[in-house]
């Protein structure tokens, strides 16, 4: 019986090769997923996290700066989660008590030094601006001490939440300790 055996053998190659396509899809699987694992990877014990710095060039209020991200222009950072007081009129929005010392404060903090952004959900503003929370090199967390120095007070707009509710412990504090615009007037 010449033809069952050439069919027994078409048999074996067939699933021979299904074999060796499902090995071939599984190893390419296995690879995709080790090669995304070590890209999304937080560092090893021992290794240091790389962060990108920015210079701070200018700044516009006690939340607001510019950074130099390379280009022409720079790029404009509304940090979240933090409201401090207008240090001059404009458009619909009248200076406000504690303006002018939020702004000299994140001057003095943050003017011509390094800060590393951090991201929420939203990226940007109704007016184009870039949101974030900010760090210095040291790593004091620029929106944090803010609030907790009592430069700002707590503003949270969904979706950007991630750190609404120790915003609010640190405005909490600032107030009870009358610090910055908590203080009598």
């Amino acid at each position: 019986m010449p033809g069952s055996t050439s069919k027994g053998h078409e048999r074996k190659r067939d699933t021979v090769s299904t074999l060796s396509m499902h090995t071939k899809r599984t190893i390419a699987f296995l690879t995709i997923l080790f090669l995304t694992l070590a890209i999304t990877a937080g560092p090893s014990p021992g290794e240091k996290e790389t962060h990108i710095f920015y210079t701070v060039t200018r700044i516009v209020d006690g939340d607001t700066f510019w950074i130099d991200d390379g280009s022409a222009k720079g790029l404009k950072i509304r940090l979240i989660g933090v409201d401090a007081p207008e240090s001059r009129n404009s458009g619909k929005k009248l200076k406000g008590y504690y303006g002018n010392e939020a702004t000299g404060y994140l001057t003095k903090l943050i003017s011509g030094k390094k800060v590393r952004l951090e991201y929420d959900v939203g990226r940007h503003d109704r007016y184009g601006r870039t949101l974030a929370y900010a760090y210095l090199e040291n790593g004091t967390f620029i929106n944090a001490d803010l609030i907790k120095n009592g430069y700002a007070t707590v503003m949270t707009v969904p979706p950007n939440v991630r750190y609404a509710e120790s915003f609010l412990d640190l405005a909490r504090k600032a107030r009870r300790q009358e610090k910055g615009l908590w203080k009598a007037q």
